[in-house]
């Protein structure tokens, strides 16, 4: 980011106005970005031992011309990707894209879980970030295609079962009551009747009518939480070529069985890999994303409809309270490996192992995993993949833009909650000659403090510290006099405390970035041009979070 742009680099109205389409913040002034991250984006040798390549697009290409990928795992992966797309519905770009990957071509991933009708915003961002780099590798000369992986097989159905909308200002949570049994993978989610009214609810709040039917056509009775996704992907990409992969199958499985396979036998030096590096990621003043025990594996049992952890038992292991021999579980393993599935530190590899993977796009939590999960990919790959940082975004409509510029706020002013706001909002709209008084008083508080200040360094030096800090009561009684007007103005102003509701509820609902909570769809119908904007933004590859203006 240039220097010129650096200062204006938290303001929502007139840095975006000055700026034209967009602006790049550092994530260091977004809440909750970790000092890992930080450090990865930064490219600092504190990171190194963590992360081989910079997260830069030369590293990628140079990387990407260096992958060995077995013709017979190529043909057969892409067999399957053509079956998997043809049931979504993908479109004739898709499909070639699958054509080039059979035909030599490297993969650039990324991938979400399958959240209820596509999932936040990030979705999309994920999405844009890989058809974006894979554009980018193609014209350096190296053939790349975008995948996106459906997590599928993670379990935790609280996690994608509803999404969010905002309605009159309020945050509002759509759920779908459906589900499968205890801990399945929520792929297999079957959709009852009941996802009807759901959607409809759900697109009511859509402004392109075609786009809410795509949408209900996804989601629909019979359909799965993953095939739903999948259908509805497939049609918000049908141009730019994105392959969309089901993990949740019986013939990717099998084709993962030898790395599931070396993951439990290896179980112990891995488990004490990644205990190592948990301790190096702790002295060197990190964090763990995952948290590793002495009895952890990489590996999940999937029987009887359940997702249950594999943990080590001695020389044995245990699925749930059940002790499996060592020879039986590694003989079911490679008998059927449908039987098995991933956790969040193997899930990488295994996607490595299956795709001839340049980069991979994540937010900062699966930045943080690769930390952790390099010392898997030494062990059972003998490589560690690129990872990215996905793109980044918050959407300002033309809406939020003229609110943000009335009452002046910069993106910090989101960041401290629904009252601090509204005083903000309400400090630009106290009555000027009120505001135009509290200024002066608080000049003349400062010009007097400083006469006095001259004139008792004359007559004892040790006075002017002193008259320092009564004029800094004095200033902080005269703000807090302005913030009590402020909220008393918030308290009789209606309108003042409806466009405060409406610029959280968009751009920091739940007190969260809009991409981790508002659907993707919800803003892509609002402009339908936004994705080719998104990928006009990703190619400059910020480090940082965008504002992006439509």
């Amino acid at each position: 980011m240039r220097a010129e742009e650096s200062a204006v680099a938290v303001s929502f109205g007139e840095g975006v106005s000055r700026l034209a389409k967009h602006e790049c913040i550092p994530f260091a002034a977004v809440p909750h970005s970790t000092p890992l991250f930080l450090d990865f984006l930064s490219h600092s040798a504190k990171v190194a031992p963590f992360y081989p390549h910079k997260p830069i697009v030369e590293d990628v290409a140079a990387f990407a011309r260096t992958i060995q990928y077995p013709a017979e795992r190529r043909a057969a992966v892409t067999s399957i990707l053509e079956r998997q797309n043809l049931a979504f519905g993908s479109s004739a770009a898709a499909m070639e894209s699958i054509a080039r990957l059979k035909n030599g071509a490297v993969a650039v991933i990324s991938g979400q879980q399958v959240g209820l009708f596509g999932g936040p915003l990030y979705s999309v961002l994920k999405a844009a970030s890989a058809i974006q780099m894979a554009k980018d590798l193609t014209e350096r000369g190296v053939d790349a295609v975008p995948i996106f992986w459906l997590a599928t097989e993670d379990h935790d159905l609280a996690e994608v079962n509803h999404a969010f909308i905002c309605d009159g200002g309020a945050l509002k949570k759509l759920t779908s009551t459906s589900k499968g049994k205890s801990d399945a993978p929520v792929g297999e989610v079957k959709f009852g009747e009941e996802i009807a009214s759901v959607a409809a609810e759900f697109t009511k709040h859509l402004a392109d009518e075609s786009l809410a039917k795509i949408v209900r056509d996804s989601y629909r009775a019979g359909e799965t939480l993953g095939s739903a996704f999948g259908k509805l992907f497939a049609k918000l990409f049908a141009h730019y070529g994105l392959i969309l992969l089901d993990p949740m199958d019986r013939e990717l499985h099998k084709l993962a069985a030898p790395l599931l396979r070396s993951a439990a036998e290896q179980a112990h030096d891995l488990d004490g890999a990644l205990l190592a590096r948990g301790k190096k990621l702790r002295a060197d003043g990190y964090h763990e994303q995952v948290k590793v025990t002495e009895s952890s594996t990489l590996l999940f049992s999937l029987r009887d409809g359940h997702r249950t952890v594999i943990q080590v038992a001695g020389e044995d292991f245990m699925i749930g309270a059940h002790k499996v021999p060592r020879a039986e579980l590694l003989s079911d393993v490679s008998n059927h490996p449908e039987l098995f599935s991933a956790n969040v530190l193997l899930r990488p590899v295994m996607q490595d192992y299956l795709l001839p993977t340049a980069v991979y796009f994540g937010g900062a939590a699966e930045v943080a995993y690769f930390a952790q999960v390099a010392v898997v990919y030494e062990k059972l790959l003998g490589r560690l993949t690129p990872v990215m940082p996905r793109f980044s975004a918050t959407v300002l409509s033309a809406e939020h833009q003229r609110l943000v510029q009335k009452y002046r706020l910069g993106m910090p002013d989101l960041f401290h909650g629904a009252e601090e706001l509204q005083e903000k909002l309400a400090g630009t709209v106290l009555a000027p000659a009120l505001q135009h008084d509290l200024a002066a008083a608080k000049d003349s508080v400062r010009e007097h403090i400083s006469k006095l200040q001259r004139h008792l360094k004359s007559l004892d030096p040790t006075l002017v510290d002193a008259a320092e800090r009564s004029g800094r009561k004095m200033q902080y009684q005269l703000s807090k006099i302005r913030r009590k007007a402020a909220r008393a103005e918030a308290r009789r102003n209606a309108e003042l405390r409806s466009d405060s509701d409406a610029i959280l509820c968009e751009l920091f609902p739940d007190k969260d970035l809009q991409e981790r909570t508002l659907p993707g769809v919800y803003f892509l119908a609002k402009h339908p041009r936004l994705i080719e904007d998104l990928l006009a933004l990703a190619g400059e590859y910020c480090p940082g979070h965008h504002l992006v203006k439509v």
